[in-house]
């Protein structure tokens, strides 16, 4: 089992007193069930229940009250019942609402235990078929493996290391720029890191990407309205890993004459199971973010590998230098936006990019929000003096502070916009994209020493 960052989060939610049953969301084959069995090593105690079998789901379906419950699942578990330091672990919870529904009941009448959730189709039945209790419970998304995470899986124990020290050692950047370039090559789903650190050959991990975006395909008919709605979900998932990373438009996307009031429903419904993300724009350059879903959204997929298998741009990746180079930039901008969700631990906050009011060609790839401010995020390989849409956006800012992501070393310059308005520049490589907020402290914190 690989270490996961997110096995912290789950550490802080069974540190809270005031803790709910925790449901992990995310799409199928990001590793779910995989963390909470590495997660359950910390405890005494772990009951492990997937409610695709039958014996299981029936202790959920026939039990009167919370007290029988738990003493049900303890003797098909064939333990005896304690609250000592305990895990219960409700897997495929989607295949009984009467389960969802006792979740209320663990936190208002047993919340000596230990709760996790999760299902695989789980994000295309809430608020449909399925009703969590409002308030009795907390979420958190899991998603695909972080470059560190790849990093980690991969035996680099040194390279882990020196990714946390901040600022990062100048004598480290080429082989960290050739771990990114591999990263970003085979993606972060689980089971092709595993393969790929087993035997390091792109070849051979077909057969996985052919059978993710197969399961993916095959879970349409799970969730789908009907025959009509199935047969465009089809069309949306056999097109989104060719259009990812630019930004779309729902009118006849994909060559095809559906309205956009349908396609939009099937984008939502892919969203939900965490296929895809629409990140949509802002226009402002103060806070609050506040996205205008009047605009055409860029369109974020589950995964930058998978988008490299089905494109067939692996090739590119052994015949080309800079990141930024290959598919017209847009994987570089894509895995930069694939690593600032992997750091996003909540179900409410998304990407962003920036565009400006009244003009579609000025554009920045990413904000982020930190210490109450927007901070653009530019991928670029250029000159900081070509960063046009960089500097426009930094006439509007309320602060000095832009960041551009790129293939060179660790640095920070100063610019100056069109109207002679200075502002610092954080150049930071890809590899350290997973690190944005501990850099934007270092950052701010080098720009305002005494000279």
């Amino acid at each position: 089992m690989f270490q996961r960052n997110v096995i912290q989060k789950l550490r802080e939610w069974r540190e809270n007193t005031e803790r709910k049953p925790l449901v992990l969301r995310g799409a199928r084959q990001v590793g779910k069930t995989t963390l909470v069995n590495l997660f359950a090593k910390e405890f005494k105690n772990f009951i492990d229940l997937n409610l695709e079998k039958e014996e299981e789901k029936a202790i959920f379906e026939n039990s009167k009250s919370i007290t029988e419950l738990i003493s049900a699942i303890f003797f098909i578990k064939g333990k005896p019942v304690s609250t000592d330091n305990t895990l219960i672990f409700i897997d495929e919870i989607q295949n009984s609402v009467k389960a969802v529904a006792w979740l209320r009941y663990f936190f208002e009448e047993a919340p000596e235990y230990f709760v996790i959730a999760a299902g695989s189709l789980l994000e295309s039945l809430i608020d449909n078929q399925i009703s969590f209790p409002v308030g009795r419970v907390s979420y958190l998304p899991v998603r695909p493996f972080s470059f560190n995470e790849f990093v980690d899986a991969a035996g680099e124990t040194q390279s882990a290391a020196i990714l946390n020290q901040v600022p990062f050692p100048d004598y480290a950047h080429e082989k960290l720029t050739s771990l990114f370039r591999k990263y970003a090559l085979i993606g972060g789903m689980p089971e092709i890191v595993k393969k790929y650190v087993a035997k390091p050959d792109v070849v051979s991990l077909s057969p996985v990407y052919d059978e993710l975006i197969t399961s993916y395909r095959d879970d349409v008919e799970k969730y789908a309205r009907n025959s009509e709605n199935a047969k465009l979900l089809r069309i949306v998932i056999g097109q989104i890993f060719h259009e990812a990373g630019s930004r779309i438009t729902y009118e006849k996307f994909g060559n095809t004459n559906y309205r956009s009031r349908e396609m939009k429903e099937a984008f939502i419904t892919l969203e939900k199971v965490f296929l895809l993300n629409l990140v949509y724009p802002i226009t402002s350059a103060h806070l609050p973010l506040s996205p205008d879903l009047r605009k055409s959204p860029k369109l974020q997929v589950l995964d930058t590998g998978i988008i490299n298998y089905m494109a067939n741009l692996q090739t590119e990746f052994f015949g080309t230098g800079l990141l930024t180079d290959i598919y017209r930039g847009r994987i570089a901008e894509h895995i930069t936006g694939q690593e600032l969700l992997s750091i996003n631990y909540t179900m409410t906050r998304q990407n962003h990019f920036w565009t400006r009011e009244k003009s579609s060609d000025a554009e920045i790839d990413y904000v982020f929000q930190y210490n109450g401010m927007l901070i653009p995020v530019e991928v670029k390989s250029g000159k900081a003096g070509k960063l046009r849409s960089l500097n426009e956006f930094m006439e509007l800012a309320p602060h000095p502070y832009a960041i551009r992501v790129y293939s060179e070393k660790l640095s920070i310059t100063k610019s100056i916009t069109r109207t002679g308005k200075s502002f610092w520049l954080l150049n930071m490589p890809f590899y350290l994209v997973h690190k944005i907020e501990a850099y934007c402290g270092w950052f701010v914190k080098e720009v305002e020493k005494p000279a």
